[in-house]
């Protein structure tokens, strides 16, 4: 046996053996992983809703997202069912958790134990707050700009004027405007009803992630004219007749409103009435016509009336003829013995 081993032969026959069994033994191994390689599958199913469970009568939750990635990976019938079908769900429960921040992981069901699962994001941050219904006042808004030149915008009012907001207690409180506004095109001029969404906001102008009840009101929006009121004065003109003397001249209206575009209406400082002397004949109340002024659509009274207190002359000068002496004395010697007596007692 010694001598059958000690053959250069033996030897090469024994090692050309070993050889063959390593050779077949490596390849058996990488058929077996090469079939196990081709037979695996990855696939990413993008967008699929998270569900939430918690006591949403009571409680808000921030945080979650709507919607993650799973990405599955496995044999391939597996994986390709899974995708198709989709019949798993990805879930977070937070029953278990009390009022404030917290980390969880999303969980999944309903998917093959073969199949390998990751989710993005799988641990979220959530933070659990007390809900909380209040009422707020719903403030209209509108854009200027947006109505004609000449008119105003008079008033807004939302029906119903009021609406209540629901959600996370930190949201609540840090509301700040709480607004409907109301569009158009441009060249607005008669008045309208609108119905506009309601928005609410904080401080810095964010929309919050509130329930409003109702989401919509119906905005009255009140167009008119622009209009100003002006004081009115008086502008004499014509000659007092002969014999008449005007003591006294007073406006029974102080003030008329005028309406145009504003860059005309602002800059006039006073409504002139021409008032003529010459048709003053007597003490009473006579009317004038109130001339517009340029650029002026329309003024509140196309007449005013003018209080006149006159004198005539003539009548003065009668009475003067008449009693030339207005003091007479009837007994002028009356007057003597009482001079006398003055003398004497001198």
């Amino acid at each position: 046996m010694d001598k059958m081993m000690d053959s250069p032969w033996v030897l090469r026959i024994i090692a050309l053996f070993l050889a063959c069994l390593l050779f077949f033994s490596v390849r058996t191994e990488l058929s077996s992983t090469n079939k196990t390689i081709t037979n695996e599958q990855v696939e990413v199913i993008r967008d699929v809703p998270v569900d939430v469970y918690y006591d949403d009568e009571s409680l808000i939750v921030t945080g979650i997202p709507k919607t993650v990635n799973v990405t599955i990976k496995g044999p391939m019938p597996l994986v390709i069912q899974t995708k198709a079908i989709k019949d798993f769900s990805i879930f977070v429960d937070l029953n278990h958790l009390l009022i404030g921040e917290h980390k969880v992981e999303l969980q999944y069901e309903n998917i093959s134990d073969k199949l390998q699962v990751t989710l993005d994001p799988a641990t979220i941050d959530v933070n659990i707050e007390e809900k909380v219904t209040q009422e707020f006042r719903v403030d209209p808004e509108m854009n200027n700009r947006l109505i004609d030149e000449g008119y105003i915008l008079k008033g807004m009012t939302a029906n119903p004027a009021t609406v209540f907001v629901t959600g996370a207690k930190s949201a609540i409180e840090s509301i700040s405007y709480v607004k409907a506004t109301v569009t158009g095109e441009q060249g607005l001029n008669q008045p309208f009803s609108q119905e506009a969404a309601v928005k609410v906001l904080d401080r810095d102008l964010n929309k919050l992630d509130v329930t409003i009840e109702p989401d919509s009101v119906k905005v009255q929006v009140d167009i008119g004219e622009y209009s100003k009121e002006l004081p009115v004065t008086m502008n004499e003109t014509g000659k007092v007749q002969d014999g008449i003397t005007i003591d006294k001249l007073s406006l029974d209206t102080t003030a008329l409103r005028v309406y145009g575009k504003k860059s005309i209406i602002d800059v006039l400082a006073e409504i002139l009435v021409d008032v003529d002397l010459s048709k003053i004949t007597e003490s009473k109340t006579y009317e004038f016509d109130v001339k517009l002024p340029e650029g002026v659509t329309k003024i509140s009274e196309s007449k005013v009336k003018v209080k006149a207190d006159i004198t005539k002359v003539e009548e003065e000068s009668k009475e003067t003829t008449t009693n030339p002496n207005p003091n007479p004395n009837p007994n002028p010697e009356e007057t003597e013995p009482d001079t006398i007596t003055e003398d004497i007692d001198s």
